[in-house]
C-alpha cells in the first residue's frame, strides 16, 4: 500500500467549474441482462406529465446550487430516453429554460435505442433544442443482439441511423460493445466498420463487464479469454485510428474537435446537476466544499415525494480529492494542465507534486501537465493506487 498523501487545506474554489446538467428517464422495454443502471421495465402507460412536474419540482429545489452560472452541457440518460414523446421534451426544455440559462452553444444529448422510435420523432426531438444523440446499438450481429437481450436487430438500428440524419442530426455517437460472449476479432471489427459507415461523429466503444445485480451476474455467459480480449481491443484499436477517430478517453473515440463536451466535463472535475430518478451530481460550492449527491431511486417514489428529492449527500473530503481528481483525468489520453487540479480540488499542488514526480520517473506520466503515458494507461488502477 502506498504511503498517504499528506492532508491539506482548501482553499474556495477561484473559478467556478463548468456546470452541466444530467436528467434521468428510468423506464426502458426491456431490462437487459447486463445492465447495472436504474431502469425498470414499462408496466402500462409511461407518466409524462407527472414526471415532468417531478422534475421541475426537483429542479426548484435545486436552484441555490447553479449559483448564477449557465448550463455548458445536458445529458439525457436512462432507463430509455427516446420512449419519451417529442411533446415531453419540448414541454421539459420550455420549463427548464424559466429557471436555468443554458449557453448559446450548449451540448444537449439524448439516448436513444433502436425499436423505440416512429416516424417523425427525431425530427420532434430536434425542435425540442436537442442537438446530439447517443444511438445505444451495442452490435449489428444477430447472434449478439440476441445474447444481450435487445430489442432491436440489424436493421432497425440501421434505420434508426439513418431517420437521425434524415431529421438532421450531423453530431451523434454509436454505442457498441466489444467482448461479447463468442466475440471474435473479425466480429468485432466487422461491428465497427458497419458503424463508420453510417457517419458518426463520436464512438462509445466499451467492453462488457459483469456487474453485481445483473441477470449475467446471476448466469453469467462464457467471455472471450484474456488473449482474444486482447487481440480484439488492438484489431478495433488500429482501424478507429486508421480512420481518422481518437481515442481521447479510456472507451471514447471521435473524430478531431467531436468529443462529447458533457462527458470531458466529467472527466475533468465539472459540476454537474441531478434531475430525474437515481440521478447523481457533483457540486462545488463557495467556500470550497465538494459534495456529490443523489435522488430518490424508484420511479415511484421520486414521482410521489413530497419535498426534496435528495435521498442523500457525500462531501469529497480534502484528503480524498487527490484520488477523485486523477481517477477522471488520468482517463483522458491527453491529460490535463497542472493548473486544473489547484481550479477544481481547491487544493495546492505542492502535497501531490513529489509523487507526480516519482510517477514521471517510473514512466508512468508524461513529463508536462497531469498525463497517463501508455504505460501508464496499461496500468491506470496500479497508478491510481498512488494517490490514495
Amino acid at each position: 500500500m502506498p504511503d498517504p498523501l499528506p492532508s491539506t487545506a482548501t482553499a474556495p474554489v477561484a473559478v467556478c467549474p463548468p456546470l452541466a446538467l444530467y436528467i434521468h428517464v428510468p423506464w426502458c422495454v426491456r431490462k437487459c441482462p447486463y445492465c447495472d443502471f436504474n431502469s425498470h421495465a414499462i408496466r402500462g402507460e409511461l407518466p409524462e406529465q407527472a414526471y415532468l412536474a417531478a422534475i421541475i419540482e426537483d429542479l426548484e429545489q435545486d436552484l441555490a446550487l447553479v449559483r448564477d452560472r449557465a448550463i455548458e452541457s445536458v445529458f439525457i440518460g436512462g432507463g430509455t430516453p427516446s420512449l419519451m414523446s417529442g411533446d415531453f421534451y419540448e414541454r421539459l426544455f420550455e420549463q427548464l429554460r424559466r429557471y436555468l440559462t443554458f449557453s448559446p452553444d450548449a451540448e444537449i444529448t439524448l439516448e436513444a435505442n433502436p425499436g423505440t422510435l416512429e416516424a417523425g420523432r427525431f425530427e420532434h426531438f430536434r425542435r425540442a433544442g436537442i442537438n446530439r444523440l447517443s444511438i445505444g446499438v451495442q452490435s449489428f450481429q444477430p447472434e449478439h443482439l440476441q445474447v444481450l437481450g435487445r430489442i432491436h436487430d440489424r436493421d432497425a438500428a440501421l434505420q434508426a441511423i439513418t431517420s437521425a440524419r434524415e431529421a438532421g442530426f450531423d453530431n451523434f455517437n454509436i454505442d457498441l460493445m466489444h467482448g461479447l460472449p463468442g466475440q471474435t476479432p473479425e466480429q468485432a471489427l466487422a461491428d465497427l466498420e458497419t458503424a463508420l459507415a453510417q457517419g458518426p461523429t463520436h464512438l462509445s466503444w466499451y467492453q462488457l463487464t459483469i456487474e453485481p445485480n445483473t441477470e449475467f451476474f446471476s448466469r453469467p455467459p462464457t467471455l472471450p479469454d484474456d488473449e482474444r480480449l486482447w487481440r480484439i481491443y488492438q484489431t478495433g484499436a488500429d482501424y478507429l485510428r486508421s480512420q481518422g477517430f481518437n481515442d481521447y478517453e479510456v472507451s471514447a473515440w471521435s473524430r478531431p474537435g467531436r468529443e462529447s463536451r458533457h462527458n470531458l466535463n466529467y472527466w475533468t472535475f465539472g459540476d454537474y446537476l441531478a434531475l430525474g430518478a437515481g440521478a447523481h451530481g457533483k457540486i462545488s460550492t463557495a467556500d470550497g466544499r465538494i459534495f456529490r449527491y443523489w435522488k430518490t431511486r424508484q420511479p415511484e417514489a421520486y414521482l410521489n415525494r413530497i419535498g426534496s428529492r435528495t435521498s442523500g449527500t457525500e462531501d469529497i473530503d480534502p484528503a480524498e480529492r487527490p484520488l477523485e481528481f486523477m481517477m477522471n483525468a488520468l482517463r483522458l489520453s491527453g491529460g490535463v494542465p497542472e493548473s486544473l487540479y489547484c481550479e477544481r480540488t481547491g487544493l495546492p499542488l505542492s502535497p501531490v507534486s513529489v509523487k507526480l514526480e516519482e510517477l514521471r520517473d517510473k514512466g508512468l506520466l508524461a513529463r508536462s501537465g497531469i498525463q497517463a503515458t501508455e504505460q501508464g494507461q496499461r496500468y491506470l488502477n496500479s497508478l491510481l493506487e498512488q494517490f490514495l
